[in-house]
């Protein structure tokens, strides 16, 4: 449902009703009339690949949910309105990578360190996501840095280019193809080196 005030377009959502619900009666202003953003068509069109996002970066499928829908929920809180539509997919990638960042380190305060544990593939959904043939990349990639792990997830599983990585690390593209070799090197390092032991 659309509506005007005061030269604000404004869209009537739904609130999430059960698991992958329907958005209703959550509104986002929109500073230009007539371009208005359907939280709900968001939601339908960009969960999946956020949640599999949030689940390279956080190794846990329930975390992950959690993170991408603090991310949908904190932009349909954002009464002050997006003044570009279009850059309602770069605030929920930027928050679900910040949320990701803030769920770690919650983990490191409250339990220490833990080292990085085996991936676990007992349902349907985690041995879709960490397929066996990918098992040794995917611990490799978990071992590196966390700046180098969060490039290498958006460049190679979230399909996103050297400016999109840089715009939502908040960083310079140069940055990131700097970090993004290193981390390949690393990762070379890391599989070079287990598959000498085995």
């Amino acid at each position: 449902m659309r509506r005007a005030y005061g030269g604000k377009e404004v869209v009537a959502l739904e609130q999430p009703r059960g698991r992958g619900g329907v958005y209703q009666g959550v509104s986002i202003d929109v500073e230009r009339p007539g371009q208005a953003v359907e939280l709900a068509e968001l939601y339908a069109a960009h969960r999946l690949a956020l949640v599999r996002l949030a689940v390279l970066l956080v190794d846990d499928l329930a975390s992950a949910e959690d993170v991408v829908q603090d991310a949908f929920t904190a932009l349909a809180r954002r009464r002050n309105g997006l003044r570009d539509p279009s850059a309602a997919v770069g605030y929920l990638r930027v928050s679900v990578v910040n949320g990701a960042r803030s769920m770690l380190r919650r983990r490191r305060t409250v339990r220490g360190y833990t080292p990085p544990r085996a991936v676990e593939t007992a349902g349907p959904e985690d041995r879709v996501v960490v397929a066996e043939e990918h098992r040794e990349v995917l611990e490799a990639v978990r071992s590196l840095a966390p700046r180098q792990r969060e490039v290498l997830t958006l460049r190679y599983w979230g399909g996103l280019s050297e400016a999109e990585i840089a715009e939502t690390l908040e960083i310079s593209p140069g940055t990131v193809k700097s970090t993004a070799s290193r981390a390949l090197d690393a990762l070379e390092r890391i599989i070079e080196e287990k598959g000498g032991r085995s």
